[in-house]
């Protein structure tokens, strides 16, 4: 059974930082092309950082310089470094693995930037 399951997020005051963690099970996390998306309130989902199994990345415009994706294939896991936070970041955050035509996601997890 595949899953992958996002944890990490929750309520920060704006200029903090959040690491998000995507953990993945019941395949071969290496081979697999990550990303990070979110869908804030009223939105479409939109990517923010992907990283390819050979270690490419890109981010959404708006992230970059403040977000960085990164994975540990030993522990099937993607992070999201996010630091800066605005309170635009506000979103639901999930994690995608692709491998061909084959899209796996996570269930999200909650980020909140708010004073």
């Amino acid at each position: 059974q595949v899953q992958f399951v996002e944890s990490g997020g929750g309520l920060v005051q704006p200029g903090g930082s959040l690491r998000l963690s995507c953990a993945a099970s019941g395949i071969t996390f290496s081979i697999y092309d990550m990303g990070w998306y979110r869908r804030a309130p009223g939105k479409e989902r939109e990517l923010v950082a992907g990283l390819t199994r050979r270690g490419g990345t890109n981010y959404a415009d708006s992230v970059k310089g403040r977000f960085i994706i990164s994975r540990d294939n030993a522990k099937k896991t993607v992070f999201l470094q996010m630091n800066s936070l605005k309170p635009e970041d506000t979103a639901v955050y999930y994690c995608k693995g692709a491998i061909g035509s084959t899209d796996y996601w996570g269930q999200g997890t909650q980020v909140t930037v708010s004073s």
